[in-house]
């Protein structure tokens, strides 16, 4: 079994895990009710994606 001989150093440890960390979601408007969205995701309040009604609301 393969054993590391020397320890890693902090810098060469967050040198690696430099690429690890989460990015913010991209939120973008719809374009129909003009709430905000997540980017390529149907409108959950109108049901509106990429120019035509995808998802049917009911009145309340």
């Amino acid at each position: 079994m393969a054993v590391p001989k020397r320890k890693h150093s902090n810098s060469r440890t967050g040198k690696r895990r430099s690429h690890d960390a989460l990015k913010k979601r991209s939120i973008g408007y719809c374009p129909q009710c003009s709430s905000a969205v997540p980017t390529h995701h149907v409108c959950p309040k109108c049901g509106y994606y990429q120019g035509r009604t995808v998802v049917k609301q009911e009145e309340s």
